[in-house]
């Protein structure tokens, strides 16, 4: 811990400094002595991640070895654009993205409400329990699969820019043509994770249900499904980030004057790229907050499974 948090100490006082540099340099092209401080601030960097992350801590370490890394990240990013002076258009700076969310927070709030709250959300839900609904049915009646199987791998092989008009045209402009999207893109998953997981109950324990005359309501309860828990979970996760890309990508389709992907497809047409990275900002911290919450839930209902054991 020592070590990790000298290497912190010392990268935080390099970076401070070669913001000092960079700032009395101005427009001028970085110099020796701002490239040389740049290169030891990475180095500590680097350094400094690998420690926290080694370190065998709570699991409050890797949260801030992470958290670590992100802001280096950022810090080199910031600096990289402002010494080099990259146009605004082609990369922001950091700070500039930062400055644009808060400028327009009331206006990405909106499109944060049309996309996630409403298209996301919905069709997440929709086609995570059709695919949970199908794969049990399947489960239960085995011919089903010669006829449904093929239907659903069919759903998930479609062009995501071929279905997404077809739905606007089908559900109109507003929301539920992006869900239905979304509940095309996640249904498939599901599906597969479901019968993945009913099959995962051992042979031995199945025989022992079946000896005491459990039949296959009080089988699939007590037994399959809570082998199947990791399998949905898995595909939960799997499926946070299908919908939200598809919702996003469905709205270039055509949408109301709101959502992610209007604000994207619109403000990258009139070359304002500092808001078009803060859309993109807010979708990614989405992504990461709802996987977040996902393996969260996974903890507390797959405890005992060997792979959240061991994590």
């Amino acid at each position: 811990m020592k070590r990790a948090l000298l290497f912190s100490a010392t990268g935080l006082a390099l970076a401070l400094g070669a913001a000092a540099l960079q700032a009395r340099a101005g427009d001028a092209t970085p110099g020796p002595a701002l490239l040389l401080a740049l290169a030891a601030a990475l180095w500590m960097a680097a350094l400094s991640v690998r420690q926290w992350a080694a370190l065998d801590a709570p699991r409050w370490a890797a949260t801030f070895s992470a958290l670590l890394l992100g802001a280096w990240a950022l810090y080199f990013w910031q600096m990289g654009v402002t010494a080099w002076q990259v146009p605004r258009v082609l990369l922001p700076a950091p700070l500039a993205i930062a400055q644009t969310l808060a400028d327009n927070a009331a206006t990405l709030g909106r499109d944060f409400v049309q996309t996630v709250l409403k298209s996301v959300l919905t069709g997440w839900a929709l086609g995570g329990a059709s695919g949970f609904a199908v794969g049990v049915a399947i489960d239960r009646a085995p011919f089903l699969q010669r006829g449904l199987l093929p239907l659903a791998s069919l759903t998930s092989t479609v062009p995501l820019v071929a279905v997404a008009p077809i739905m606007v045209m089908w559900f109109g402009f507003d929301w539920p043509s992006k869900a239905a999207v979304v509940v095309l893109m996640t249904f498939f998953p599901m599906l597969v994770a479901t019968l993945a997981g009913l099959q995962a109950a051992g042979r031995l324990e199945r025989e022992l249900m079946h000896s005491y005359a459990a039949g296959y309501a009080r089988t699939l309860l007590d037994l399959r499904l809570p082998c199947a828990v990791p399998f949905i979970v898995g595909a939960l996760k799997v499926n946070a980030a299908l919908a939200l890309i598809g919702a996003i990508v469905a709205e270039f389709f055509g949408s109301p004057t709101v959502g992610l992907g209007f604000r994207i497809s619109t403000e990258a047409a009139r070359m304002n790229s500092a808001l078009v990275w803060g859309a993109i900002a807010v979708a990614a911290a989405t992504g990461s907050v709802a996987y977040a919450l996902l393996v969260a839930l996974e903890r507390r209902l797959a405890f005992w499974h060997p792979s959240v054991r061991s994590r």
